[in-house]
């Protein structure tokens, strides 16, 4: 057994790989890239740094020596300041111009969006993965009719390839705030110490150009090209808050399929994928329990309950900054991807293996399509010379007789054989059957898939670089 608490999102739900995004490595090797670029850019623009220092600096740019940094940290209480220091011990020569006119936000801000957009890409590869499965499954069961829902009623008939439409329409809705989200990526940039940019227009004597030329050279450097317009010592927080909020709504869509799932596993029409050595549960061995979809909602619900958060911290920043974000950052930014990481592990693994029972479906419709078919068999009466009223208070009273056959009773639904046997619908009699068939009942369901997938996520996909995601990490 292990003596301290481990965090079941490193240890159980997310992939290694988006672990190591918001890692201390990666953080803090960002930092040491950040500084480069920033006395290269320097430099370019003419301050006194030599090739020498910016060649030390690269050389150690991936070599941190953690142990002098965590010495210094306990001495300075700073961990910005702790690692210049780290740094300078190691590039020596470069020691006095490391950090030039930066101050902390320089590091911390630029690396921790670098690290969001590297998570978002990890994000945007695993929903074109599900999206891709469940565009599949939309493909081959079009045309399965299936009892459609409202309030958890059936209601009128739909199929199972359109209702998988609703989920993939979800996800494709997400993916555009996602790509409208990566589309205009922006670094904080350099901005100094409230946000004026003072300490470097002092370093550049007065000359405002290349205070700008350097917060574009630096950007450029590390693979971006824009900034956030204006900024105090950070950049807006409502920039965490809108990304959480993209979280937790792609969140929303798999708690949604997961909750849909769940409903249908216990209706035995369909069901996710258990293994051949998979225990259903501890007390009864019959069971085969959602455990998967069951996990998807309790990852996504923390997911969700996140962008409060962040709304609380980009409301509460005095003025031009204040340090309450700092810890706070350090656990949600990360846990929100991480959370979702391993909602969107398991969402792969269900829609690639989704059961599907079609003659529990069948047997499920057969009892239920008798009353659907109702006004179906009202109208053809009327075509035949009926009059409307008096059908329709005759199959009011054969329903009402089935429903209590049926619920009182535990018999069969016999609502057709009483329509049969009634001379008003003699008009039906001979044809009822073929009225009955379920594909009669699914109106436009078959063609709205097809229309759906060729108008929106087929051309989606031509044009997004796409390799199938395979979590590493056993759900």
């Amino acid at each position: 057994m292990k003596d301290i608490y481990e965090n079941p999102l490193i240890t159980r739900y997310a992939d290694r790989k988006m672990a190591e995004v918001f890692s201390d490595d990666s953080k803090f090797k960002l930092w040491r890239k950040l500084w480069i670029a920033l006395a290269e850019s320097e430099k370019e623009l003419g301050l006194p740094i030599t090739d020498e220092q910016i060649a030390e600096m690269k050389k150690f740019a991936g070599d941190i020596n953690y142990e002098y940094a965590e010495r210094e940290e306990k001495i300075v209480r700073h961990d910005v300041m702790a690692h210049v220091h780290a740094f300078g011990d190691q590039a020596k020569s470069a020691k006095p111009i490391i950090h030039l006119g930066a101050t902390s936000c320089f590091v911390t801000d630029n690396a921790e969006l670098i690290q969001i957009y590297e998570a978002l890409n990890i994000v945007k590869s695993k929903m074109l993965t599900v999206m891709d499965k469940l565009r599949a499954f939309a493909k081959k069961y079009r045309n399965l009719p299936v009892l459609g829902y409202t309030h958890l009623q059936p209601a009128q008939l739909t199929t199972l390839g359109k209702r998988a439409t609703l989920w993939l329409y979800d996800l494709y809705l997400d993916f555009e705030d996602l790509q409208h989200l990566m589309s205009g990526y922006k670094l904080r940039g350099v901005k100094g110490t409230t946000g004026t940019q003072a300490s470097f227009l002092s370093l550049f004597d007065g000359d405002g150009s290349k205070v700008k030329q350097l917060e574009s050279k630096v950007v450029k450097k590390m693979g971006f090209s824009k900034v956030f317009a204006v900024s105090g010592q950070t950049y807006t927080r409502k920039f965490d808050y809108e990304v959480v909020s993209l979280l937790a709504q792609i969140a929303q869509s798999a708690y949604k399929f997961a909750n849909d799932m769940r409903i249908m596993q216990s209706f035995k029409e369909a069901e996710e994928p258990f293994e051949k050595s998979q225990i259903g549960s501890s007390a009864m061995a019959y069971k085969r329990n959602p455990m998967r979809c069951e996990r998807i909602c309790a990852l996504a619900r923390f997911v969700q309950s996140m962008p409060i958060n962040e709304a609380v911290t980009a409301s509460t920043q005095w003025f031009e900054r204040t340090l309450d974000d700092s810890a706070n950052k350090r656990l949600s930014i990360p846990q929100a991807f991480l959370a979702l990481d391993g909602v969107l592990n398991i969402f792969i693994n269900v829609t690639e293996n989704i059961v599907v029972y079609p003659n529990v479906i069948a047997k499920r419709i057969g009892e239920e399509l008798p009353f659907m078919a109702t006004e179906e068999i009202i109208m053809e009466c009327v075509k035949a010379g009926g009059d409307r009223q008096d059908l329709h208070e005759a199959i009011r009273r054969h329903s009402m007789e089935s429903a209590k056959a049926v619920k009182e009773r535990g018999e069969h639904n016999d609502l057709i054989e009483s329509i049969k046997g009634d001379k008003i619908f003699g008009a039906v009699k001979d044809t009822i059957d073929s009225i009955l068939k379920p594909e009669n009942f699914i109106g436009r369901a078959a063609e709205q898939v097809d229309d759906f997938l060729s108008d929106y996520i087929d051309p989606l996909f031509k044009s997004e670089k796409y390799t199938p995601f395979e979590p590493t990490i056993n759900v």
